[in-house]
């Protein structure tokens, strides 16, 4: 051995001691456990501990067991382990004085938060192989769970993650899981939901007029009642399920008709995807999503109805193209389905939120008895309390990527990196689909759907989630942040709690654009254009924005281009009455309201009549630039769809349609641009007077819905692909950002990204944060970071 290689060997062999902070997804998923085997394989003595800030772990030994330590601990995390930063700093070594072997020492309380909490996970395979094992201690009960999986977010009550800070700090362990949660070895070890049939919650089924039933026969008598037809509440993660045989035409319709859903389409669960693969067109991605941990509501294509076929009732998703399809993600979901060997019962069951239409997800048991009385036949429920309420997710795919439409269960509380720091800040986000962002230094964190704010309860929710949020996060905001709407709920929620903080207030459609560029990575120093199609935001000019073309960064937005405006007769009746809209636009193109137009005999006379007077005097005719309502009114023209039962039904109905039209079509109908010198403003103007020309015209020579609506999406792909080429030629701008729920749509999202991509533009799209009003909170906080907060609200 040389010399050098000699050195080299004492300098591996020289005894090193080193502390290691581990932030990020740390606690709570077997991370303390992973790091004692580690440590023990190579021989390293110390010891590691949760503390608020992250686990914290000091290892000694020799130094080429100390650097191999070090290079494992991101490499091979446990599965819900989301290592974020590892940071270390030598010691002096202890020697025999600390000790020969490595422990894991009780949590530390002290500090401020900066940990993460784990979001809610599905119920792993090897805890699924104890729940159909016979000989199993754990056969068929329905909270088996481990470190891999079970509650997380939603049973949290405070950090570090442990037992006393959950809602199971009320169930005493029973000697055997008391035996694997003190056992690192063990797949259980410090697993906070930890629980058998001997120590854990119990299940009991709450039937209208009779006597309870507990246990084993609870979920019995539940099966039998959902083949029977009954409509259960089911508690779940976070919240209560509303649950029915989804094949049964009258249990279904039943249920629509006490939610008070409209036509709103309902979400499905099934035992595996095999069991859907017949009402739908399953990708490779989309299965991913739908056997992920995260177990989201997937929107997948719906197949044409095989006859013979079990199928859904027809009132699951009325003239829906997709149908919504989840995975079991509980041991209490996958029993209620039943396991192998089970008596039949119904193989799909419609699974949806546990409240009436607009109001919050009821996670209350006494609650649940009280607010559910009038929907529910039954209460399928049990005894561990839930702290977060946190909705289903709802995800679709968009050419091979996830679109998360509604980020709650599954993703939430995990944060979004920033491009930027930002101060301590809280975003409210808007009216519609809230959401609200708490942010500080590079992280963002975007609360779980909280609902539409027209609700007293969902106020109350929001505040209460807020407080949670900061409480796990750590966060305490010093400034906070809202749309510029005057009349939004969350915007005065930010006044009335200000408490001599300043209040930033955000342009809607800059808030849009902001966020797809934070989502990103993007740090502003370039502007992007950015195509901001929505149904409604408040205009700086006080009218009804929607169908925006910005030139933008975090600091400033100028408004490059828009739709032409058109009245909003009624404001929310011409939401829910499509019909409105299309007579609308036709008036604003110069178009006759004959009679043999669609939209035209829809509109009852007298009411037509009045429409025609408050038009003629401007009355309740805020003017509107949005897409959204254009789509609602090119529904209605064309005759899909004359009355919204739900947000976005016309628009919804129209993709449908679309989506059926002959591939062999390639005609595309024209918008009139219109420049700023010729309209007296500063943008260019996007006139669809000709498209609506068009539209009545092909309808008058016969042609089909289908047609007109497959025209009609690649008229909006071209004009958004003229328009930003315009903006490229006079900005020198090639990065677009598609943004606003109108870009839910995936036939129109996908097309407009081809297109554009075809000639050279690079396209920024959502995929883990909504493009609608959901992911609103994220652009509100960056671009208020870039804001010197003077303003405070003013009583």
């Amino acid at each position: 051995m040389s010399g050098s290689q000699a050195q080299a060997a004492v300098a591996e062999d020289t005894p090193l001691r080193r502390r290691v902070i581990v932030r990020g997804v740390v606690q709570g998923v077997g991370f303390r456990p992973y790091l004692y085997g580690l440590a023990t394989e190579l021989a390293l003595a110390g010891h590691v501990t949760n503390t608020p800030e992250g686990v914290v772990v000091e290892v000694e030994g020799t130094a080429s067991a100390v650097a191999r330590f070090c290079d494992r601990i991101a490499a091979q995390a446990p599965p819900l382990a989301r290592v974020e930063s590892v940071h270390h700093r030598e010691m002096p070594p202890a020697g025999p004085a600390g000790g020969t072997a490595f422990t894991i020492l009780t949590s530390r309380t002290d500090g401020p938060a900066r940990t993460l909490v784990s979001p809610d996970s599905a119920t792993c395979a090897d805890c699924l192989a104890e729940l159909a094992d016979p000989a199993d201690r754990r056969y068929r009960h329905p909270f088996v769970n481990c470190t891999h999986c079970g509650p997380r977010f939603t049973i949290v009550t405070g950090v570090p993650y442990d037992r006393a800070h959950t809602t199971m700090a009320g169930f005493a362990m029973c000697p055997d899981c008391a035996r694997e949660y003190a056992d690192p070895a063990d797949r259980r070890f410090h697993a906070q939901p930890v629980a058998c049939p001997a120590c854990g919650p119990r299940l009991r089924l709450l039937v209208q007029w009779c006597e309870e039933v507990t246990g084993a026969d609870a979920l019995t008598e539940a099966r039998a009642l959902l083949s029977d037809g009954a409509i259960l509440a089911v508690k779940g993660l976070g919240g209560y399920h509303l649950a029915c045989d989804a094949t049964n035409e009258e249990a279904v319709a039943r249920l629509r008709r006490r939610k008070a859903r409209g036509d709103k389409p309902f979400a499905v669960m099934a035992r595996s995807a095999a069991d859907v693969e017949h009402l739908v067109r399953l990708s490779p991605e989309e299965r991913s999503l739908l056997e992920g941990r995260a177990r989201p509501v997937v929107l997948v294509r719906r197949r044409p109805h095989a006859p013979g076929d079990p199928w859904p009732a027809e009132a699951v998703a009325p003239r829906s193209p997709d149908l919504g399809v989840m995975l079991p993600y509980t041991p209490l979901h996958h029993l209620l389905l039943g396991l192998p060997g089970d008596a039949d019962g119904p193989r799909l069951l419609v699974m949806t939120s546990g409240n009436l239409s607009g109001e919050p997800i009821v996670t209350d048991d006494t609650e649940a008895l009280e607010r559910l009385a009038h929907l529910a036949d039954a209460w399928l429920t049990h005894d561990r309390p839930i702290h977060v309420p946190c909705d289903d997710s709802v995800v679709r795919v968009c050419d091979g990527e996830p679109l998360v439409l509604r980020r709650s269960r599954g993703y939430a509380p995990l944060p979004v990196s920033l491009p930027l720091p930002v101060r301590p800040a809280l975003a409210v986000g808007g009216d519609l689909k809230n959401a609200f962002c708490l942010g500080a230094g590079r992280r963002a964190w975007l609360s779980a759907h909280i609902g539409d704010m027209d609700d007293v309860d969902t106020q109350r929710a929001f505040e209460h989630a807020v407080a949670q949020l900061e409480s796990i996060t750590g966060v305490r905001p010093e400034s906070l942040v809202s749309d510029r709407h005057p009349g939004y709920r969350s915007a005065r929620w930010a006044d009335r709690n200000a408490a001599h903080r300043p209040v930033v207030r955000v342009q809607h459609h800059h808030a849009h654009v902001a966020s797809a560029m934070a989502e990103h990575g993007l740090d502003g120093t370039r502007p992007v254009i950015g195509v901001a199609f929505d149904g409604t935001g408040h205009g700086d000019d006080g009218a009804v924005w929607g169908g925006e073309f910005l030139l933008a960064d975090y600091d400033r937005f100028t408004r490059f281009g828009h739709l032409a405006y058109v009245p909003l007769p009624g404001g929310d009746a011409a939401v829910r009455r499509p019909y409105r809209m299309a007579l609308a636009h036709l008036r604003a193109a110069g178009i006759d309201w004959s009679d043999d137009l669609a939209c035209t005999a829809a509109c009852p006379p007298d009411e037509l009549r009045l429409l025609e007077r408050q038009l003629e005097r401007g009355l309740n005719c805020v003017p509107t630039s949005s897409m959204g309502r254009l789509f609602d009114a090119v529904s209605s023209l064309s005759g899909v769809c004359h009355h919204a039962g739900y947000e976005a039904q016309a628009a919804v109905e129209l993709e449908g349609a679309a989506l059926h039209a002959p591939t062999e079509d390639t005609t595309a109908y024209a918008f009139a641009l219109r420049e700023p010198e010729e309209n007296g403003g500063g943008a260019v103007r996007a006139d669809p007077a000709p498209v609506l020309a068009a539209i009545v015209g092909d309808l008058r020579a016969g042609v089909e819905p289908t047609l007109i609506a497959a025209r009609f999406h690649r008229g909006v792909t071209r004009l958004v692909h003229r328009i930003c080429a315009r903006a490229r030629e006079r900005h020198g701008l090639d990065t677009v950002a598609l943004t606003g729920g109108v870009f839910a749509n995936t036939l129109l999202s996908s097309a407009c990204a081809a297109a554009l991509r075809a000639d050279g533009f690079t396209v920024l799209r959502h995929h883990l944060v909504p493009p609608n009003d959901g992911g609103l909170a994220l652009g509100q906080l960056m671009v208020a970071a870039r804001v010197t907060p003077t303003s405070t609200p003013t009583d």
